[in-house]
């Protein structure tokens, strides 16, 4: 019998953001299969790392958003089980808590699913409204730019090392990252609350993963913004890198704060910030590189930027280099 049962049903929010009348959540509906990202022994990271990519979907089901006791918001799973919940809503300011957050609960509504659902059906999720306080916002990749994942080895070897065999747990940050990411948080004043948002190339299967390593790491929180597996194979030529449509998203949704772009010189982070300051300008006030060991690559990044002098760039070697030129711009 316990070989035959099925796993229970779960609903996941990514932290999401929105303002004072817009609600933008993402998610999925996926079968709980009960990972652990502190488990240790090789064999035991396998196998978890085999059940966030082998997911079961809950597809195509309707579930329920309620925000307090007054607000109800509809939606839908598509065909790999994620949901989005882009509504326009009015007075979410009243919901927000002291850190700039509004809780929610997201539950099935198809009461006809024959499976057990954790949690009675109730689901916790959470969405950012910048402070009125804040003076600036902050999009940081993640890969190789706050955590050493090795996007730059030779065939990705130390991706597939550190992603599979590496608990969240025992991964490291570049030093000084979170301590940056606070000061930039804080702001000049120590009291701005200025937005961090993390955004990666990496798949919607790490969510968790990489939201533990934040948070046991103590970067300030913020939204996660990742993609799905099947836009790996779908993206056409024409098509622009899915991180590249999330900053720009996040730039429209806030046209009132100036920003902040942090990543590495290692993939096209340079080539995505440019076209960016160039289609918002006058608002992006800064782009941090972190250097990687590769020497052709850093080379193409200084060239890139040589021929767009009026973008403030700063190829960073170690974190202090970063931190006293954002005390020298004001910005902290």
């Amino acid at each position: 019998m316990g070989f035959l049962k099925k796993d229970k049903l779960q609903i996941i929010a990514f932290n999401g953001y929105g303002t004072s009348h817009r609600f933008y959540v993402r998610g999925r509906a996926l079968e709980d299969e009960n990972i652990d990202l502190g488990h240790k022994g090789a064999f035991k990271l396998l196998i978890n790392t085999w059940k966030r990519f082998e997911t079961d979907e809950i597809k195509n089901t309707p579930i329920r958003i309620a925000i307090g006791d007054t607000i109800i918001l509809q939606g839908k799973t598509d065909h790999e089980g994620y949901y989005l919940v882009n509504e326009q809503v009015e007075n979410l300011s009243e919901y927000v808590n002291e850190e700039g957050w509004v809780k929610f609960e997201i539950s099935f509504q198809d009461t006809k699913l024959k499976r057990e659902i954790i949690n009675q059906n109730r689901f916790p999720g959470e969405m950012l409204i910048p402070s009125a306080k804040a003076k600036f916002g902050v999009i940081s990749d993640i890969d190789d730019t706050i955590l050493h994942t090795g996007v730059v080895s030779s065939l990705k070897w130390e991706v597939i090392i550190n992603t599979m065999f590496k608990r969240a747990t025992s991964r490291r940050p570049l030093e000084g990252a979170a301590e940056f990411y606070h000061l930039l948080h804080q702001g000049k004043a120590e009291e701005e609350a200025n937005p961090i948002f993390y955004v990666s190339h990496s798949p919607w299967n790490l969510y968790r993963y990489l939201e533990l390593f934040l948070t046991i790491n103590k970067f300030p929180k913020g939204p996660i913004l990742l993609r799905s597996m099947s836009s790996f194979t779908r993206r056409k030529r024409s098509e622009k890198p899915q991180k590249q449509k999330e900053i720009t998203g996040i730039l429209n949704t806030y046209p009132q704060l100036s920003f902040i772009l942090i990543g590495d010189s290692g993939e096209k982070d340079a080539d995505i910030y440019i076209e960016i300051a160039k289609l918002f300008p006058n608002r992006i006030k800064a782009i941090y590189l972190r250097s990687v060991s590769d020497g052709r690559r850093m080379a193409r990044v200084s060239n890139l930027f040589s021929a767009h002098k009026n973008i403030p760039f700063l190829m960073v070697n170690k974190t202090e280099e970063a931190i006293a030129h954002a005390k020298e711009q004001g910005f902290i």
